[in-house]
């Protein structure tokens, strides 16, 4: 059980935070005042602080740097993971670099919450909170399509080999949850499931965050650092958003995969690695090789066996089932009553289409659940909540082949969708289909402020 201190002036907060970390085995202890911080941490030596950047009406997010910089002057070893309802680039790039582990906006997914946590506490050495999903994920298995029963087919007969398998298919189909059904039904459920956005991690820090480093290897290596693979050790690794990793940080992948063996920077010694590789991606890696974009050994070396998950279109008939079920786990995950769904409400969304896919139905299911003032969903009760224009891409002109670069158009998108969106990250990430990380990096590369 890991001990979070969160650090909030908002008291609806601070409880919302406190049942979904106590729900996932987290002891949690809570300060409202930014004066109060230090002493509490002297007091209560937490794990792991969910820090909010604003304590007045100010939202420069200048309050909680300042206090970022106290804790880790104080504490330079505390894993720190800010939050904020008024998240910018700037901001979480300064976090970052003073030291922060993450950077979450408000209102936070509750998966991506518990997996940063996850993720943060894993990587200092707290094991016990990294990897508590197993039933939960299998149960979020929910399909009886052909289609996707194909998929499950093949989870089951590779499952038990160490084979490295290659998840396919469009963003939101749920390539991460067949990854973990993969781990948790194989010899090595018992061990850790450590997944990695490599979309999220850049060249330079690639060494650092899959391979750990040793103090002083670096300016400002103010301590060790264990890296994914050896956190990873005798379980499985998911590398997500794998078509999204530069050619210079395939080369030291595929190094590890052949040799497996790796070495923390500032370390000469050789470390034996025994994990089993999940890899997933939205891209055709086979065009990429064709392109020179992909290492054609790094393709195969990680394609040995390959599972692609159908999109949501190619299964319609499973929308009934994903609905029950997303209502069920929200009621429960709040402590609700679930409501009641008309028999036409369902017809309709079972007529809709998800370029989203699962995460866009069940972000629609959620947030209707949670926001209805009727315990009786009928149609529109959903279609409140429901915005296709942020995602019938089929109906935009494309451009004459020519006039613009590829780096044009997904700059001009990014600057739209993130100025639809009122400057969230998050939701503008959601909308565009990819990571949070990856927006970052994205708006980073193109200036964008």
């Amino acid at each position: 059980m890991a001990h979070i201190l969160v650090v909030d002036d908002d008291r609806a907060v601070c409880k919302s935070l406190e049942l979904l970390l106590s729900k996932n085995g987290h002891k949690v202890s809570v300060v409202n005042l930014p004066v109060l911080v230090l002493d509490s941490i002297e007091e209560l030596r937490p794990d792991l602080i969910l820090l909010d950047m604003n304590f007045t009406i100010d939202t420069s997010g200048k309050q909680g740097m300042r206090l970022l910089q106290q804790i880790l002057s104080a504490h330079p070893s505390m894993p720190v993971i800010l939050m904020t309802g008024w998240g910018t680039l700037q901001m979480a790039v300064v976090g970052m670099k003073l030291g922060a582990k993450d950077f979450l906006t408000k209102p936070w997914d509750n998966k991506h919450m518990i997996e940063s946590v996850r993720t943060a506490l894993a990587l200092f050495g707290h094991n016990d909170a990294s990897n508590t999903q197993s039933e939960e994920s299998d149960a979020s298995i929910v399909g009886s399509a052909v289609a996707f029963q194909h998929v499950l087919e093949i989870v089951d007969k590779v499952a038990s080999t160490n084979a490295s398998v290659l998840i396919t298919g469009e963003s939101g189909t749920g390539k991460e949850v067949i990854a973990e059904a993969i781990h948790n039904r194989s010899k090595r459920k018992h061990h850790d499931f450590i997944k990695v956005n490599l979309g999220g991690i850049s060249t330079s820090l690639f060494e650092s965050e899959m391979f750990g480093h040793t103090k002083g290897s670096f300016t400002d290596a103010r301590a060790d650092r264990v890296g994914r693979f050896a956190l990873a050790d005798g379980g499985t690794i998911f590398l997500d958003e794998i078509g999204d990793l530069a050619l210079e940080s395939q080369v030291k992948l595929l190094r590890v995969l052949q040799e497996k063996t790796f070495e923390m920077l500032g370390s000469s010694r050789a470390q034996k690695t025994d994990v089993r590789v999940i890899s997933a991606t939205n891209k055709s890696l086979e065009d990429m090789v064709a392109k020179g974009t992909f290492r054609e050994d790094l393709f195969y070396r990680i394609n040995l066996i390959h599972i692609r998950v159908p999109s949501l279109s190619e299964r319609r008939e499973d929308i009934s089932l994903l609905v029950d079920y997303f209502i069920r786990k929200t009621a429960v995950s709040y402590g609700i009553d679930p409501p009641i769904i008309e028999v036409e409400a369902m017809r309709w969304l079972q007529e809709q289409d998800y370029p989203g896919n699962i995460r866009q139905l069940r972000n629609l299911v959620e947030r209707t659940t949670l926001l209805s003032s009727s315990r009786v969903l009928n149609v529109r009760s959903f279609q409140e909540y429901f915005k296709p224009q942020q995602h019938r891409m089929g109906r935009i002109q494309s451009p004459e082949i020519g006039t613009v670069t590829l780096e044009e158009m997904e700059r001009h998108m990014i600057r739209k969708a993130y100025h639809f969106h009122n400057h969230s990250v998050s939701k503008t990430a959601r909308s565009l289909g990819i990571t949070r990380s990856s927006l970052y990096r994205r708006m980073e590369k193109y200036g964008i402020k």
